[in-house]
């Protein structure tokens, strides 16, 4: 039950910091800001991996599963808008 508890409460204060520290950046620093998300996004893909993949609770399997939904979003979300960005600078 403890180890439920601790990765509940990891989850959730990790949302609270994700959301305050996006919603502090400013906007001509967002899109640079994408492309280093991106690294971190791959890294939180592969520890959701790790414990989705866990014979443990069906909460820990469920956080797991939602993490690596959130962390692909993210990601891909990330090319499309870095992808985006480059176009704008290509000659005509």
């Amino acid at each position: 039950m403890t180890e439920i508890l601790f990765a509940v409460f990891i989850f959730t204060l990790s949302a609270f910091l994700g959301f305050e520290l996006i919603s502090k950046v400013p906007p001509t620093l967002h899109t640079p800001l994408m492309s280093g998300s991106n690294a971190i996004s791959g890294i939180t893909i592969i520890g959701s991996l790790v414990v989705a993949g866990e014979e443990g609770s069906p909460l820990l399997t469920g956080l797991g599963l939602a993490a690596l939904i959130l962390a692909t979003i993210n990601v891909v979300g990330g090319f499309l808008v870095t992808d985006r960005m480059l176009r704008m600078f290509k000659r005509r």
